[in-house]
């Protein structure tokens, strides 16, 4: 039996469970929290200058001129299946995988591309564990990367490889720019399966969620599928922008699957946050 999830404010106390045993498809976890009433939700982990240099270009929804990303003034307007094959080619090279290697243990989660050295957003949960960070960028390249600067109240974080260059910065879309039935792309890596893109729709706005930790605001729910594995991962909309950062998931009883129901922090909310972050990392 599916069970509901109830997420406004005034949801019952969160409690945490612990996390199940890896998953057989792949050796690395996903962190995995509950929060009240009978929902169950998965947190779906599984230098100054540039850094001001780049929150003025990400922050205005444009890609540096030197990306091939594409820009609030020349939108991809997906309308039918061989579109959508358009937005997530061109997106998908923006779109990494984070792994973290532990001493005891291993996990992973999704990235985005922020500059064309290798700077990355994931979700803070993706990287909390500790242990030596790398990312996997869709080509297959594997390139060593630390934590710069993480936010856990917004759990999000910067992430920066070392040894890259000629990345494709993701374009962000505009706060207020998402409209309940839209169309949406969810991009990242579930259960290790990178480059992996699934389709939906914006179900809901505004939405809150208790992770047992946090409490986070302003969430945009898809159908779209997300699974443990998408978090930091890119929510983008017919134009390739990026709307959202995949965050967590509502799943069945003791299924870890999804079930239609995720959720997403918005992009006017991760503007702001990066912002405060490449501040503080410069």
């Amino acid at each position: 039996m599916t069970e509901m999830t109830a997420l406004p404010p005034s949801a019952a106390a969160a409690t945490t469970v612990d996390e199940p045993p890896p998953q057989p498809l792949s050796a690395r976890r996903w962190p995995r929290r509950v929060a009240g009433g009978a929902a169950v939700l998965a947190l779906v982990a599984g230098g100054g200058t540039a850094g001001g240099a780049l929150a003025d270009h990400y922050l205005t929804g444009t890609a540096p001129a030197a990306a091939s990303a594409p820009s609030a003034a020349t939108p991809i307007r997906a309308t039918t299946t061989d579109t959508l094959a358009t937005v997530a080619a061109t997106v998908s090279p923006s779109v990494v995988t984070v792994l973290v290697d532990g001493a005891r243990e291993s996990s992973l989660g999704s990235g985005v591309v922020l500059a064309a050295d290798g700077l990355v957003l994931t979700n803070h949960h993706v990287v909390t564990s500790g242990g030596t960070v790398s990312v996997r960028l869709a080509d297959g390249r594997t390139a060593p990367a630390r934590v710069v600067a993480s936010d856990t109240a917004h759990d999000l974080a910067l992430v920066q490889a070392t040894g890259l260059s000629g990345l494709t910065p993701a374009t962000f879309a505009p706060d207020g720019s998402v409209a309940v039935g839209d169309t949406v792309l969810a991009f990242g890596s579930p259960l290790g399966l990178a480059g992996t893109v699934t389709s939906g729709i914006v179900s809901a706005t505004d939405r809150t969620v208790d992770t047992g930790t946090e409490r986070l605001t302003g969430l945009l729910q898809t159908d779209a599928p997300i699974n443990e594995g998408n978090s930091g991962g890119a929510l983008v909309d017919t134009s390739g922008r990026v709307i959202g950062i995949n965050v967590a998931t509502a799943t069945a009883g003791d299924s870890t699957g999804s079930v239609g129901v995720g959720f997403a922090i918005p992009s006017g909310t991760v503007t702001t946050v990066v912002r405060q972050l490449t501040a503080r990392a410069g």
